[in-house]
């Protein structure tokens, strides 16, 4: 069984493609706090509760020069359609192929109703500036998540 990344390890580069097709790497976030969340799938009643409130909360991400990035493993133009729909203000990442997912530890086994089944992990990672985990969230609860998240970066920021 995959598990999550611990705090304190670097954090696996990865390139994948934002809901504009542009590659987005672990590169392009040196010298900003990135938020990477992970989630199973646009336009569903958690995902959506979490990018919102995410998006509420992204100018006071922005001022504590922190980057927020959804992954799931939705296409390009379902992130267009789900940003459009609820008017997000932040960047999602079409990781369709599950690289991504899986180097973060989050492409785990679930189970259902006695299926088994690979899916999502919600989970969530605060990347410091150097490109090291600084705080991990397994198994999120995505109601009120965003709030604890920014908490955690004013906190690591001191």
């Amino acid at each position: 069984m995959t598990k999550i990344l611990d705090v304190g390890n670097k954090a696996p580069n990865f390139a994948v493609a934002n809901q504009e097709s542009k590659t987005m790497s672990l590169d392009d976030l040196a010298g900003n706090w990135a938020v990477v969340y992970f989630y199973p799938r646009d336009d569903t009643p958690g995902c959506t509760v979490e990018a919102k409130e995410f998006t509420e909360l992204s100018n006071k991400f922005k001022e504590n020069n922190a980057v927020i990035f959804g992954v799931s493993p939705d296409n390009e133009a379902k992130h267009c359609k789900f940003i459009d729909k609820y008017d997000l203000k932040i960047e999602l990442l079409a990781d369709t192929e599950k690289t991504m997912l899986s180097d973060y530890g989050v492409w785990q086994e679930k189970s259902m109703y006695g299926k088994t089944y690979m899916g999502v992990v919600r989970t969530t990672y605060l990347i410091n500036p150097d490109g090291n985990i600084s705080e991990a969230w397994p198994k999120v609860k995505a109601k009120g998540h965003a709030e604890a998240v920014l908490n955690r970066l004013i906190e690591l920021k001191g």
